[in-house]
């Protein structure tokens, strides 16, 4: 998988939107879980490029980390950008769900 290029995607989801794993993998071409592998692997050069907090799982909620402590961080930098959550606890993906790049020649 070409992480550059899901990186490269994930710049254009603007602050106050969010988008899925799947969704993303379904535009690079790859699955949920790869999502998840390229954005644990962000590493100092590209974790403050990447707004990787922008990325959640299909229910609208911040996916756990195996690490641990990532959740809190995620949390506070979406609602930095004016991203709100349910009283049940989850992002109206409705309401804030990133609708995908608009390319007419197609992502490339």
């Amino acid at each position: 998988m070409d992480y550059a290029r899901l990186y490269e995607l994930i710049t254009h989801i603007p602050a106050g939107q969010v988008a899925t794993y799947g969704q993303l993998g379904r535009i690079v071409g790859c699955s949920p879980r790869q999502v998840g592998h390229a954005l644990a692997e962000l590493d100092g050069s590209h974790v403050k490029k990447v707004p990787w907090h922008r990325v959640v799982n299909a229910q609208g909620k911040i996916s756990p980390r195996s690490e641990g402590g990532g959740e809190t961080l995620q949390a506070d930098l979406l609602r930095k950008d004016g991203v709100i959550w349910r009283p049940s606890g989850v992002i109206d993906l409705k309401v804030f769900g990133w609708p995908g790049p608009f390319d007419p020649d197609g992502w490339r």
